[in-house]
C-alpha cells in the first residue's frame, strides 16, 4: 500500500478487519506501508497476526501489542516495491492513495492472488478498501447569464471505474439556510449502473441518471432520467430546470460516500440585479413516497398502522383523515403520530391462510380525491416453525443425535402449510461451543463448501439440506446448538418477515465404548440379535430331531434283581419308562 500526502506531517488512521465468520483462525499477513512523506500512522488491527513493513523515517509508528515490525530497504520506485514484497509471499491486494486521512481495509474481501500485478488507475476494489482523502475535492461555481429568479443548483459527477457493477452512492448534502427550505436542485450524474442515496437535511428538487432512493425511505427507489455525461452539458441542464446559480460543481472518482457542505443558501454567488417576478413553486405532495410507508403490523390479533408525523412533514404532506375500508375506523391523532388499528374481525378486515388483508383510504389536502392502497401483513403467531435433523434423505424418523463424521439431514417446516407464503432458507450454522470453531453451512441462500449440498424441496414445500460433519475435532465436542434463519415471502406483495430457529444436537464419536448409540447403531443391534436367536433356535431343533431313533421307541426294562443273585431275566415286564419332548415320565 503506497500513500502519498502534501503535508510535512500528517496523520494516517488505519483501520484493519479480518472477517472470522467461517470459524477460521486468521493467518499471518505481511502489510507493506509505503510513504513519500512523513505520516503519523495511527493502526488498528484487532485479533490478526499482522507484520508491519514501513520505513522508519518516514512512517512515524508507536508500536502496538501483537505486531510484528519489519523495516523496508531502500526502495525509490513502484516496481521496486512490487518486487520486494512477491519475495515475501503472494501479493493479494495493491492500492496507491494520494493524500489518505483515513484507511479501512477488509483481508477477508481481497481477491485471489494473482499471476501478474499491475497497478490500475481508478481501480475498483469494492468493499476491500475505504479510504477518505485528507483534503476536499475542487468544487467550481458559476452564475449562469439569463436566467432570472435566486434558484441554484449543486452539481456532482461521478466519473466511470474500472469495473461495471451495480454500485450505491450515497450523498449527504447539508446546507445551512436560516429561511426554511433553499431554492435548489441537486444533479447527480453517473455512470449508469450507479444509484444514489440521499441524505439531506432540506427539501430540494432531485435529478440524477439511474435510480436514487432518500435514507428515510432505502427500500423506495425512484427512477432517475438520462443526463448529458459532460460538465458543459450538465451546466446546460442546470440552466434548463432554472436554475440562475451553480452554487458547486465537483467531479469525483467512483466514491461510496460524498459529502456536500455548504455554509450558506442562495448567497454564495451574485444573481441577476433585478430580479424578475415570479409565481413561486407550489409545494406538492409527495404521495408515491407517502403510499410506500403504509405498512402496518399484526400482532395478538389486531393491525396496527403507524404514520409519523414528522415524516409526513418531509414529503410535504397534510392528512385530512386516515381510515381503513370501513370508514367508520378511523386513525386516533396523537402527540407525533396518527394510529390506525383494527381486530382481525372488524373495519373490513379478512385473514386467509394466516394473511390478514384491508384496505387503508387516504385523504390528502392537496388531492381532491382519496389514496387508497390495499394493505397485508402475516399473522405469525397462527403458524409454527420446526427444524428436523434426519440420518437418511428419506426424512423418516428424526433424531437429535449425530455422529462425527456422519453425514446429517436437515428439513425446515412451517406449519399449517400455506399456499401464499414461501419458505427461504439464508442462513444455517453449528455451533459446537466456545471452546470449538462454529461450522458455517448456509449463508446468503448459498451452500458453504463442499460437504454441504442444498436439497429439493419437500412435497410440502419444506427446505431441505444435508451436511458432513467432520470426523475429528480437538477438542471433541458432545453438544452443539443447529440454528438457521428463514425468510417468510408472500407470493404476490412485497413483504419479509424474518425468523430464527434452533435445536440442540448430541455429538457422539465413533469407537467409544461410553457414548451413545445413534438411532442406526440400536436398530442394527435389535436385528442382529434376532437373528442369530432365530439361527440359534433352529440349529438346536436340528441336532435334536437328527439325533433320536425314527419311529416310536420300545419300552426299557428295568428289572431289580435279588440281593443273592448277581443279575437275571424274564419275559414279563415289571416296569417302563419312557421320555418324550412333551413329558418327562409315567410308571406302569
Amino acid at each position: 500500500m503506497s500513500s502519498e500526502t502534501n503535508q510535512e506531517v500528517s496523520e494516517l488512521e488505519l483501520k484493519i478487519q479480518k472477517s472470522t465468520q467461517n470459524g477460521t483462525r486468521p493467518r499471518e499477513v505481511l502489510l507493506v506501508l509505503s510513504a513519500n512523506k512523513n505520516v503519523l500512522l495511527r493502526l488498528q488491527a484487532p485479533g490478526i497476526p499482522l507484520n508491519l513493513a514501513f520505513d522508519p523515517k518516514m512512517v512515524i509508528f508507536q508500536g502496538h501489542p501483537g505486531i510484528n515490525t519489519t523495516k523496508l530497504p531502500p526502495l525509490t520506485t513502484k516496481s521496486q516495491l512490487l518486487n520486494w514484497a512477491d519475495t515475501k509471499g503472494p501479493i493479494a491486494s495493491v492500492a496507491e492513495l494520494n493524500d489518505p486521512e483515513s484507511i479501512l481495509l477488509r483481508l477477508d474481501q481481497a481477491p485471489g492472488s494473482p499471476s501478474s500485478c499491475s497497478l490500475e488507475p481508478l481501480m475498483d476494489m469494492g468493499h476491500t478498501l475505504e479510504w477518505k482523502p485528507l483534503t476536499p475535492a475542487s468544487v467550481r461555481g458559476c452564475r449562469l447569464e439569463g436566467v432570472p429568479g435566486h434558484k441554484e443548483a449543486h452539481i456532482v459527477r461521478v466519473l466511470p471505474g474500472t469495473q461495471d457493477r451495480p454500485r450505491t452512492v450515497t450523498v449527504k448534502v447539508e446546507l445551512r439556510c436560516a429561511s426554511g427550505d433553499p431554492d435548489a436542485v441537486l444533479i447527480l450524474q453517473g455512470p449508469p449502473y450507479v444509484s444514489w442515496l440521499i441524505d439531506a437535511n432540506h427539501n430540494m428538487q432531485i435529478w440524477t441518471t439511474g435510480e436514487y432512493s432518500f435514507k428515510i425511505f432505502p427500500e423506495k427507489n425512484i427512477r432517475g432520467f438520462v443526463l448529458p455525461d459532460t460538465p458543459q452539458g450538465l451546466l446546460g441542464e442546470a440552466r434548463r430546470l432554472n436554475a440562475s446559480v451553480v452554487a458547486s460543481f465537483v467531479e469525483l472518482p467512483l466514491a461510496s460516500v460524498v459529502s456536500l457542505q455548504a455554509r450558506s443558501c442562495g448567497g454564495g454567488l451574485q444573481t441577476s440585479p433585478a430580479p424578475v417576478q415570479t409565481t413561486p413553486p407550489k409545494e406538492s405532495c409527495n404521495q408515491e413516497l407517502l403510499l410506500s410507508l403504509i405498512q402496518p403490523k399484526c400482532s395478538e390479533g389486531v393491525m396496527t398502522l403507524v404514520l409519523k408525523k414528522d415524516l409526513i412533514s418531509t414529503l410535504r404532506c397534510t392528512i385530512t383523515s386516515l381510515t381503513f375500508w370501513d370508514p367508520s375506523c378511523q386513525a386516533e391523532d396523537r402527540d407525533e403520530q396518527f394510529v390506525l388499528r383494527s381486530t382481525y374481525s372488524s373495519c373490513g378486515t379478512e385473514v386467509t391462510d394466516n394473511v390478514v388483508s384491508n384496505e387503508v383510504v387516504i385523504n390528502l389536502l392537496s388531492s381532491s380525491s382519496p389514496q387508497r392502497k390495499k394493505v397485508h401483513c402475516i399473522d405469525m403467531e397462527g403458524l409454527s416453525f420446526q427444524l428436523g435433523l434426519y440420518l437418511s434423505p428419506h426424512f423418516l424418523q428424526a433424531s437429535n443425535t449425530i455422529e462425527l463424521g456422519q453425514q446429517g439431514f436437515v428439513q425446515v417446516s412451517m406449519s399449517p402449510s400455506t399456499p401464499e407464503l414461501m419458505l427461504q432458507l439464508d442462513s444455517c450454522q453449528l455451533d459446537l461451543g466456545p471452546d470449538a470453531d462454529t461450522v458455517e453451512l448456509i449463508q446468503s441462500q448459498v451452500a458453504k463448501g463442499s460437504c454441504v449440498s442444498l436439497l429439493s424441496p419437500g412435497p410440502g414445500g419444506d427446505m431441505r439440506f444435508s451436511f458432513l460433519l467432520r470426523g475429528y475435532m480437538v477438542p471433541t465436542p458432545t453438544t452443539g446448538t443447529l440454528s438457521c434463519t428463514i425468510t417468510l415471502r408472500p407470493r404476490t406483495w412485497s413483504l419479509e418477515v424474518h425468523r430464527t430457529i434452533s435445536m440442540r444436537l448430541n455429538i457422539v464419536s465413533p469407537g467409544l465404548p461410553d457414548k451413545g448409540l445413534v438411532l442406526p447403531a440400536v436398530l442394527g443391534i435389535t436385528f442382529g440379535a434376532f437373528l442369530i436367536g432365530a439361527l440359534l433356535t433352529a440349529a438346536l431343533w436340528y441336532i435334536y430331531s437328527h439325533t433320536r431313533p425314527p419311529g416310536k421307541r420300545e419300552p426299557v426294562v428295568a428289572v431289580a434283581a435279588p440281593a443273592s443273585s448277581e443279575s437275571s431275566s424274564t419275559n414279563h415286564s415289571i416296569g417302563s419308562t419312557q421320555s418324550t419332548p412333551c413329558s418327562t415320565s409315567s410308571m406302569a
